[in-house]
């Protein structure tokens, strides 16, 4: 069965707004728990733009279920994820200027740095997972370089504007999973997933897990959070 992770960050950006204390990203990750999620996922980025380093250690020190740190390979972050120790860190590329997450980490090109964060983390007993594009170049490197996990790309699927282009990215996305699979990865894929498309890329590509979060706080802000984790749950596994 696909696991549920639910990213946290919009909640922190619309804290950010106004400068307070509220909505309160924690809280918003203990009642995705108790709706069943089964991780919470939080970006913390070099500009500090949603999560803040409080976000990830009071997460870390109350979550009952995992918490999973996305984050670039920046040094302070780094060092950040070493002190705090979340389950799991995902390494995503980072620009500045962007609104969110643009592609996968080129793994390839940035092998030379990092493939020595990877072992820091593995070394402190951190599970490693890399989001990249689903290619095959990337899938190897990922785990040439010691990952444990490789979390697919889903955006040109889940941003295709007719059904042949999602086809084309279907089939991209399934043929890395085989190939990571059989390289004895774990698989997950994230970026654009919503309550629409999620059930196509799961009959056809059944990952481990999918995170998932601008479209579960949208909903919620109709439904409330709650419903709105247990219905996206409800079509992740299926029923």
């Amino acid at each position: 069965m696909t696991m549920l992770g639910v990213n946290v960050d919009h909640v922190a950006t619309l804290r950010n707004a106004r400068g307070g204390t509220e909505p309160d990203p924690l809280t918003a990750a203990l009642i995705a728990e108790l709706a069943g999620a089964d991780s919470i996922v939080c970006h913390l980025r070099e500009d500090r733009r949603h999560i803040r380093d409080r976000d990830v250690q009071l997460l870390r020190e109350t979550l009952k279920t995992s918490l999973q740190l996305e984050m670039s390979a920046h040094p302070e972050l780094v060092k950040l994820a070493l002190a705090v120790r979340p389950a799991e860190v995902m390494l995503v590329p980072e620009r500045r200027a962007e609104l969110t997450t643009e592609g996968g980490v080129d793994c390839v090109r940035n092998r030379t740095s990092l493939e020595p964060v990877i072992k820091q983390l593995l070394n402190a007993e951190i599970e490693v997972s890399v989001f990249i594009n689903a290619e095959l170049a990337q899938v190897e490197c990922a785990k040439a370089m010691g990952a444990g996990t490789v979390e697919l790309h889903a955006g040109p699927y889940a941003h295709g504007n007719t059904d042949a282009a999602r086809e084309v990215e279907l089939d991209r996305i399934e043929t890395a999973a085989h190939a990571a699979w059989e390289a004895g990865l774990v698989v997950h894929a994230g970026h654009g997933l919503n309550y629409a498309n999620i059930r196509p890329l799961l009959k056809r590509v059944p990952v481990e897990k999918v995170n998932i979060g601008h479209s579960i706080i949208s909903r919620a802000v109709f439904c409330g959070l709650a419903n709105a984790v247990r219905e996206m749950k409800a079509l992740v596994s299926g029923k």
